[in-house]
């Protein structure tokens, strides 16, 4: 079973070997010019103002949790969607579909709650 594996392992090992090579020669070979501006912060291109310690609305935060919420629940109809006529074929397609349909009733008051709740407003 090992063996099966040998050219995933040689793979990778070439993988590390190159990145650690070309990490060593940056470092060695790499030109070091210390100037003004290298020192300097900003964030892309234009010199920050105000605190980096700013707060931000929790209703972001919601936003960005029911998005991956959400995302991963697609995540797992696809690979059921996939596998159905085979399953069917099988035989235990009724009780999958059963299975789905809860699971989407499920994701579906979810939605309608935080829909409700307002955790899907932007502003």
């Amino acid at each position: 079973m090992l063996r099966d594996y040998f050219p995933i392992l040689v793979i990778a090992a070439v993988v590390v070997g190159f990145i650690a090579f070309h990490l060593i020669a940056s470092e060695l070979l790499g030109r070091r010019r210390r100037t003004r501006g290298k020192g300097r912060i900003n964030e892309c291109g234009v010199t920050p103002y105000g605190s980096a310690r700013g707060r931000f609305s929790v209703k972001f935060f919601l936003v960005a949790v029911l998005f991956i919420l959400f995302d991963i629940a697609i995540v797992f109809l696809i690979p059921w969607a996939v596998s159905l006529r085979q399953l069917t074929e099988l035989g235990h397609g009724d009780f999958l579909l059963a299975e789905m349909a809860g699971f989407i009733v499920i994701l579906g008051l979810g939605l309608a709650y935080a829909w409700r709740k307002g955790g899907l407003e932007w502003e």
